[in-house]
């Protein structure tokens, strides 16, 4: 199985830290949004991108532990 980072070159759409990433983005260029309007954090985006980065950190635990125990 192919694994991907947000990291990689090869950044796959399909995976769950990319769309993550992408929806926090979009959500913080939408112009009729309260937060973009007032130049405020969007809480949303912002726990968005905390879980994409939560689960960046666990996949590189994951790798990690995979790698000693070859």
């Amino acid at each position: 199985m192919e694994q991907f980072t947000s990291k990689s070159k090869d950044m796959n759409e399909q995976d769950i830290v990319y769309r993550l990433r992408k929806r926090a983005e979009i959500r913080r260029q939408i112009p009729d949004r309260k937060s973009v309007q007032e130049n405020k954090p969007d809480r949303i985006a912002d726990l968005l991108e905390e879980a994409a980065n939560e689960i960046d950190r666990l996949r590189e635990y994951e790798w990690m532990y995979n790698d000693l125990t070859k």
